[in-house]
C-alpha cells in the first residue's frame, strides 16, 4: 500500500541519497534548470543523473500525495481521481489487446502502480524498466505485498540502452515516462528494437500542444516550471513525438490528445480553486498542511535538510501544470498506438 504517514514522507525524502547529502543533491538538481542558470543541452547530456536525483528527491512526495500511480488521467463527471487513473490504465491495456501469456514491458515504471493494476486487469506478466534504485526497491516491496512478486519484476536500466535482446516483448507501454528521455527518437528506437514484429507500443506522452508559442514569455515560463518540477530535459511537441515514432520505423495506428475531450480538466486535482475530500492532499489546503509539516519535520531533523526546497519546486511544477492546462499549451496525455511492421522494408 502507498506510504501515507508524515514520517513515511519525511524518511523517504532523498531516496537512496545519504540524508546528509540531500541538500547538495537539491542544489545540483536545481542547477540543471534555466531558473538557476542551467540549459537544455546540459540537461540532455546529464539526463540520467538529473532524472535519478529528481526521483530520489520527489518519490516520497508523489506517493504521499498521489498514491502508487504517478500520472494524470482524462476524467468523466462523477468519477473520482482514483477511478479515472485506473480507467486510464485499463484503456491502455485494452488498446494493446493484452491477454494471459503475453510478455509485456512497462518503460519507466515508477514504483509500479500501473504495472500492478494492468497485470491484475489483463492477467499478464509485466517487466518494469526503471533506472532509479529507490523506486525499484519500493516497487519490489509493493509487488510482494500485492501478491505479484512472481509474475511481475523490475529491471534497473536506462531506457536509452535497454539490456534486452531484439524482439523480446509482445507489447510495450509507457505512461508519462519517456518524456524524461533526452532524445525521443533514440528512446523509440530502443523500444522498436525489443518489441516483436507485428506487435504494438502504446504511450501517454507529455507534450507542448499547437497552442504553445516558443516566442511567448509566459508560455516559456510555464514550460520551464514544468521542466524543473518534473525532472525533464525538454518538453517536445506532439508533432516531434509523432515524427520520431515514424522515423523509428513504427506504423502509427492512431493518435490523439486525450486531454482535449476530457469532461473534467485533467489538472483539476492540482487547481488551488478546487476542493475535494477524496484527493484532499492535492488541494490548496492539503498542500499547505504538507508544506508546514515538511517544514516542521526538517526543523526537528526528522526530514533531511533540503526537504522544503523539494516541496517548493514540486509546488512550482503544480502551478506550471495548471497554467499549462488552462491555457491548453501543455498535455500530459498525448496518446498513440503504434505497431512494429511484420517485415522491415
Amino acid at each position: 500500500m502507498a506510504k501515507s504517514g508524515a514520517l513515511d514522507l519525511a524518511t523517504g525524502v532523498g531516496g537512496k541519497i545519504k540524508k546528509e547529502e540531500v541538500e547538495s543533491a537539491v542544489e545540483t538538481y536545481e542547477k540543471y534548470h534555466v531558473q538557476f542558470g542551467g540549459d537544455e543541452e546540459t540537461r540532455k547530456t546529464n539526463y540520467s543523473d538529473m532524472v535519478n536525483k529528481y526521483y530520489d528527491l520527489a518519490t516520497s512526495f508523489y506517493e504521499f500525495g498521489w498514491g502508487e500511480s504517478f500520472h494524470f488521467a482524462s476524467r468523466w463527471k462523477g468519477e473520482s481521481l482514483k477511478e479515472s487513473i485506473k480507467r486510464h490504465e485499463h484503456f491502455l491495456a485494452l488498446q494493446l489487446g493484452l491477454k494471459s501469456g503475453m510478455k509485456v514491458l512497462d518503460v519507466g515504471c515508477g514504483i509500479g502502480g500501473p504495472l500492478r493494476e494492468i497485470s491484475r486487469f489483463s492477467l499478464v506478466s509485466i517487466t518494469g524498466l526503471n533506472n532509479n534504485e529507490y523506486q525499484i526497491t519500493r516497487g519490489t516491496e509493493l509487488n510482494r505485498l500485492a501478491g505479484l512478486g512472481n509474475s511481475c519484476n523490475f529491471v534497473k536500466a536506462d531506457f536509452m540502452k535497454m539490456p534486452f535482446p531484439d524482439n523480446t516483448f509482445d507489447a510495450i507501454y509507457a505512461i508519462e515516462a519517456t518524456c524524461h528521455a533526452p532524445d525521443s527518437l533514440g528512446c523509440y528506437n530502443e523500444i522498436y528494437r525489443v518489441l516483436k514484429p507485428g506487435q504494438c507500443f502504446a504511450a501517454y506522452e507529455w507534450c507542448m500542444t499547437d497552442h504553445y508559442d516558443p516566442n511567448n514569455e509566459i508560455h516559456k515560463k510555464i514550460k520551464a516550471e514544468i521542466e524543473i518540477g518534473d525532472g525533464l530535459p525538454d518538453i517536445r511537441s506532439t508533432y516531434q513525438c509523432l515524427d520520431a515514432l515514424k522515423q523509428a520505423g513504427f506504423e502509427v495506428v492512431w493518435e490523439k490528445d486525450l486531454a482535449a475531450d476530457s469532461p473534467v480538466p485533467w489538472y483539476l486535482p492540482l487547481d488551488t480553486r478546487h476542493f475535494s475530500l477524496s484527493s484532499f492532499r492535492l488541494t490548496a489546503f492539503g498542500r499547505f498542511i504538507t508544506r508546514t509539516m515538511v517544514q516542521v519535520l526538517e526543523f526537528v531533523r526528522l526530514a533531511p535538510a533540503g526537504s522544503m526546497r523539494v516541496s517548493s519546486f514540486l509546488e512550482k511544477a503544480a502551478e506550471g501544470l495548471v497554467d499549462g492546462g488552462r491555457m491548453e499549451i501543455f498535455t500530459p496525455m498525448y496518446f498513440f498506438l503504434a505497431r512494429k511492421p511484420l517485415s522491415e522494408s
